[in-house]
């Protein structure tokens, strides 16, 4: 079936009939996690809201100020999912979400005339495409575009675009043999009823269920981003289109701002800074890994000149790390010697290492470990990451008890 969203698609309010309301679940993410939720599967005499498919999302809107949820083809139908129940034989009208329809529009317009004209120029099929929320792509079966082929494709495509090349949708039955001379990628096995061809005058004619533009000079222009290796030796080739790219274009320029507010420079200057910046850090880095390095040394030689020496070593850095610890383990190279170290923020994620006799070690580190609130293993070298270093004193206190229990029984 071919629905108005389809025949219709700059329409957006229609009036219908509800045919059938049953409650339902539909599966969606809430704060990022897949979730079961109570809504109504609703049909239509028919609709104005595009059912997911042909590499298109669905369209949002409201239904008699229902909100929708999703649009999904079944077969010949387009089922609805509401967030309340209607009823059944009601005359309701629909309404779209003009702002994400006219998107997709664009970039599935935007999508088919890159598809034609890198076809047409490179012999580069379009084998599948995404259309995404901030930017598309198109998979291309070949495992290499060149920038200067990426250049001519875009060349061309704006020019159609200024050209104002007119968008024309017809239907045919699907036994008609015009059907063979078309671009397609296949239709779906469940399709039903007229298949239609979305045709740019002199470009392309294709086989497609979405929403289209009645014009190329409706995309305002088309702009290649880049390309990505892909599955089976493909390539994906990024784009966006009409205001989708006017607002990719706003966030350059903001991001461009503000770096030139953090580098204190023009943009023609920002890679040379940047670069220069990473190079220092590199330089910092290694010199504060040798100074940590010291440190851990100077840690571990004041232990070792403690006379009478301390059966057990307690030390924590709020800044250092794994590697500091295992210094001062190496640098004091005594396993009688029982070592309690951590590293990191009290109240944040951090390292707990306990080193020496194997029985203090297997008996202390998990007890400390668990005090800390974190996991580990080990014999003689327990190590763990830990979330509670704020709690060391206490883990401290049970060590001590520990090691006078030891000295007592002996």
């Amino acid at each position: 079936m071919v629905f108005y969203c389809q025949r219709h698609c700059y329409d957006t309010k229609y009036t219908t009939k509800v045919v059938s309301c049953k409650p339902a679940k539909l599966d969606t993410l809430v704060d990022g996690k897949k979730k079961k939720i109570a809504c109504y599967e609703v049909t239509f005499e028919d609709t104005i809201l595009f059912p997911e498919g042909g590499g298109q999302p669905d369209d949002r809107g409201t239904v008699g100020g229902v909100a929708v949820l999703r649009v999904v083809r079944r077969g010949g139908e387009a089922v609805h999912y509401l967030a309340e129940a209607l009823e059944e034989g009601a005359t309701i009208t629909q309404e779209v979400d003009w702002t994400r329809r006219h998107d997709h529009m664009q970039q599935h317009s935007g999508q088919h005339l890159i598809t034609a004209v890198a076809d047409d120029l490179y012999g580069y099929a379009t084998t599948s495409w995404y259309l995404a929320e901030a930017v598309s792509h198109i998979e291309l079966d070949t495992d290499k575009v060149t920038e200067e082929e990426m250049a001519k494709i875009e060349e061309i495509a704006n020019q159609k675009i200024r050209e104002a090349t007119p968008v024309s949708i017809v239907e045919y039955e699907a036994s008609d043999p015009k059907l063979k001379e078309i671009r397609t990628r296949g239709l779906p096995e469940d399709v039903v009823g007229p298949v239609r061809v979305v045709t740019i005058k002199g470009v392309d004619a294709n086989m497609c269920c979405g929403t289209h533009v009645r014009n190329l000079a409706d995309l305002q222009a088309v702009k290649l981003l880049h390309t990505e290796k892909g599955k089976g030796g493909r390539i994906l080739l990024f784009f966006v289109a009409g205001s989708r790219l006017l607002r990719y274009f706003g966030e350059c320029v903001g991001r461009e701002r503000q770096l030139n507010t953090l580098l204190h420079s023009c943009p023609a200057d920002h890679i040379r800074l940047v670069e220069k910046n990473q190079k220092d850090l590199k330089t910092c880095q290694k010199s504060l890994r040798e100074a940590f390095k010291d440190l851990a040394v100077c840690e571990a030689k004041a232990f070792l000149a403690q006379e009478p020496r301390p059966p057990v070593f307690f030390h924590h850095r709020r800044d250092g790390d794994s590697d500091y610890l295992s210094v001062i383990i190496n640098e004091i190279n005594d396993e009688s010697v029982l070592k309690v170290l951590t590293a990191g923020e009290d109240k944040g994620p951090g390292t707990l290492v306990v080193h020496g006799p194997p029985t203090l070690v297997a008996q202390v580190g998990p007890r400390v470990c668990e005090i800390l609130e974190g996991r580990g293993g080990g014999k003689t070298r327990f190590s763990g990451k830990v979330m509670r270093l704020g709690k060391r004193k206490e883990a401290e206190k049970y060590v001590l008890a520990v090691m006078d229990s030891s000295v007592t029984e002996s």
